[in-house]
């Protein structure tokens, strides 16, 4: 089966992505499994080059934020994104699995959260629930 077609999603650069992670092994991963399904991709070391994004006109279809960076924390960062009218689905990655801190993520407008590391099925269950609202 060709890998566009993996769990029957079809990619090809139909599915843009904005990384935003300060951790370099974590940005080259994502990076790497995004390009592996053919999902067009930029990758940011830190939310406030996020938050400048939209500035720019650029727009994806997914955020991948992690969690915990300098100068902007991911649930700040998600906050001012939504505030600033972004509609993109907004995927928290990270370390932490308590729910406390998974749910003040989840107030500040992510869609989705997934534990580190991200696998191939946790993104195509993410990019999943995108392409079905196309």
């Amino acid at each position: 089966m060709p890998k566009s077609q993996f769990l029957g999603v079809f990619l090809n650069g139909e599915v843009t992505a904005l990384v935003v992670d300060d951790h370099k092994v974590s940005q080259i991963i994502h990076h790497q499994l995004l390009n592996f399904f053919g999902i067009k991709n930029h990758v940011v070391g830190n939310r406030k080059e996020a938050i400048e994004i939209p500035y720019s006109g650029k727009k994806f279809d997914l955020i991948l934020m992690d969690r915990d960076m300098p100068v902007l924390n991911g649930i700040e960062a998600t906050k001012k994104l939504r505030d600033m009218g972004v509609r993109s689905t907004i995927a928290g990655v990270s370390s932490h699995s308590i729910s406390e801190e998974r749910q003040e993520f989840f107030e500040a407008g992510l869609d989705d959260c997934h534990e580190k590391p991200l696998t191939a099925a946790k993104l195509l269950s993410v990019v999943s629930k995108i392409k079905s609202k196309a």
